[in-house]
């Protein structure tokens, strides 16, 4: 069986060219100081089928957008504990409902979380349809909103050898980068593979994609994900 017909999915095609540990730990504040990570209970495509990421471990493989199956060099676990004083509600988590993302059930993701998206928008500017966001740009598009206080949240990291998009809950492409420093601590070409938007062309890029999405619901030309926004 191939992965394509196990995991269920289209495939996308692209012209894209040590010592690990188990940090646990919890910390009382916001999420200022982790912009990275997965939501314990996000499943992600494995070659085990589709796990929760919690259950994954040092050496197992994660299937990737562009490199195949890669191992997991470094696990981080981390537990924050919230409060509504300290969490700010532009830092909180957004909900993606389903089909916002082409995931299949609803996924948390961290404010700063870069997730990779398509556009011809994208295209005409660098060149590759592709390109990794920061998830709070996307609020307001296609029904993904804040998240409401949480008391407690547990958060994973997983990093390859190299930074890497892995498929979440079907099919959300979440970016991994080399580690869990800020997003924008990445926004520099020569230290990585992928486009990485800054905040604002991110916003601008989404304004794009819900005039494109206006555009195919009014032209008639619907599908899932469409039929959701319409």
């Amino acid at each position: 069986m191939g992965m394509n017909e196990m995991f269920r999915w289209k495939t996308a095609a692209r012209g894209m060219p040590q010592l690990s540990t188990e940090q646990t730990g919890a910390y009382n504040g916001g999420l200022g100081l982790q912009s990275h990570g997965l939501l314990s209970g996000t499943k992600v495509a494995s070659n085990l089928g589709w796990r929760c990421v919690e259950a994954l471990a040092v050496g197992d493989s994660v299937l990737t957008f562009d490199n195949g199956m890669q191992k997991i060099v470094e696990f981080r676990r981390q537990t924050l504990f919230l409060s509504g004083a300290d969490t700010a509600p532009g830092n909180g988590p957004l909900i993606v409902p389903v089909g916002a993302l082409d995931n299949r059930t609803e996924i948390t993701l961290l404010p700063d979380q870069g997730v990779l998206v398509e556009s011809d928008m994208v295209a005409d500017i660098y060149g590759d349809p592709f390109a990794v966001i920061p998830a709070h740009c996307l609020e307001g598009f296609r029904g993904i909103t804040r998240a409401g206080p949480a008391q407690e949240i547990e958060l994973i990291t997983l990093c390859f050898e190299e930074e890497e998009v892995i498929y979440a809950e079907g099919g959300a492409l979440i970016y991994c980068p080399r580690n869990a420093l800020a997003l924008d601590g990445f926004l520099d070409a020569e230290l990585t593979d992928y486009t990485l938007m800054s905040a604002e062309d991110a916003a601008n890029l989404v304004g794009w994609m819900e005039m494109q999405d206006m555009a195919l619901c009014f032209g008639g030309e619907r599908d899932r994900r469409m039929a959701a926004v319409c």
